[in-house]
């Protein structure tokens, strides 16, 4: 089946930073080749960062074709979350060098595409592909998260890569949002409402 021309390429695709209160939201795609498997592919969220960081550079050298599509602030905030992230979806399986047979996406929504796509809930455990797509794009927005931090020191974004946390929201309040906040999030909505007040 995988034999020459008549390979069947199953692209798996997963996101990172739907929770955020900052930055961009990032999908991975990501067709991985029979012949090259990549041991230890998981849910990026139950891997330590280190090991993440290991399996990045092996996917960049084993899979078949990898992509990330990306939606920026301005786009969540214009649109919602969910179609930023199914926009930066099909912006990471467009922007594959190879074109999929199939589609597997991580969850129980996926964009619309030229190509069958099945939707898989806990596919990032289940299915290598979605698996090496969340790694690729939990490592790849962690990455930028840690350069924003550099831009933008006073929020701690290298820590917590824009999730609310506690210390997250203080320095939410003390400063005020960055022009990397998620104007449309309620919790930086209240912040710019007292400011406002």
């Amino acid at each position: 089946m995988i034999k020459g021309h008549s390979a069947t390429w199953i692209a798996g695709v997963d996101e990172a930073g739907r929770g955020p209160l900052a930055g961009p939201v990032l999908a991975a795609a990501v067709i991985l080749h029979p012949e090259r498997p990549i041991a230890g592919l998981d849910d990026s969220k139950r891997l330590s960062a280190r090991r993440r960081e290991a399996l990045f550079g092996h996917i960049l050298i084993h899979a078949h074709a990898w992509a990330i599509g990306r939606a920026e602030v301005a786009e969540i905030d214009h649109m919602n979350i969910l179609q930023a992230t199914l926009l930066a979806m099909a912006r990471a399986v467009q922007a594959l060098p190879v074109v999929p047979d199939a589609v597997w996406i991580d969850g129980n929504q996926a964009p619309v595409l030229s190509m069958p796509t099945r939707t898989i809930i806990g596919g990032d455990r289940d299915a290598g592909a979605i698996s090496a797509a969340s790694i690729l794009a939990k490592v790849s927005r962690d990455r930028e998260m840690t350069q924003l931090a550099a831009r933008y020191p006073e929020y701690g974004f290298a820590r917590h890569q824009g999730y609310p946390t506690a210390a997250h929201l203080a320095a939410l309040r003390q400063h005020g949002p960055s022009p990397v906040h998620r104007r449309s999030f309620a919790p930086v909505r209240r912040v710019l409402a007292e400011g406002a007040g």
